[in-house]
């Protein structure tokens, strides 16, 4: 298997047109996907949403907090209804989230994960993958808010909570853009890179093998 070295890179040389400061391994030296890339940003869609994002990065620079960019952001892309695909455990906050956006003037899409109702032994979820063996357990329904979402026609999506692995069904399932405002982690109150920043003390075991 062919490896990239950007996650190891100090000279960051795509960040400059000096290419004599490319690492051995960059992969800007092998692979068509560059040429791809720039062709790709030709569709008129993919600028606007590139636009977009380059004003809010420089307009909002730690200025905003995330929530405040995605507002601002559907805003200068125009757009008028949202979509919120959230965790059930997320439901406080999802509200808070759904009436700020509301009183930025969006028509705000609601859905819970676990909209539907569909049974967990329905598709094949064992008993020892459940909460509760016995009984009705209703499964986190991430296709069904992308589904959702989709026949509602919004323009624009927002991420929630949804569990790891849920949230890779809704991303391929949504057909609108899709943006996430936290991602689960409910160990570290849905902060995950705390982490991360501990990883030179009370997490040292990222360094650890398996």
């Amino acid at each position: 298997m062919t490896l990239t070295v950007c996650a190891w890179c100090d000279s960051f040389a795509c960040s400059t047109q000096d290419e004599t400061r490319r690492p051995a391994g960059c992969p800007q030296e092998r692979g068509e996907w560059l040429n791809r890339a720039r062709e790709t940003y030709e569709d008129e869609e993919n600028r606007r949403i590139a636009r977009a994002a380059a004003h809010v990065e420089t307009t909002g620079y730690c200025q905003w907090t995330r929530l405040e960019e995605i507002g601002r952001f559907a805003e200068k892309m125009d757009f008028k209804t949202l979509g919120l695909a959230f965790c059930s455990g997320l439901k406080r906050e999802a509200r808070v989230v759904a009436d700020y956006f509301r009183n930025q003037g969006f028509e705000v899409i609601s859905a819970v994960c676990s909209c539907g109702g569909i049974h967990k032994g329905d598709v094949g979820i064992p008993p020892e993958s459940r909460f509760r063996p016995e009984g009705f357990e209703a499964m986190c329904n991430p296709i069904g808010q992308a589904m959702m979402m989709n026949e509602m026609g919004t323009q624009f999506n927002v991420v929630l909570g949804l569990c790891v692995g849920h949230d890779s069904l809704f991303f391929r399932y949504a057909e609108a853009p899709t943006t996430v405002l936290a991602a689960k982690d409910r160990v570290l109150g849905h902060n995950p890179l705390a982490a991360v920043y501990l990883s030179q003390s009370y997490y040292r075991k990222l360094h650890e093998g398996k």
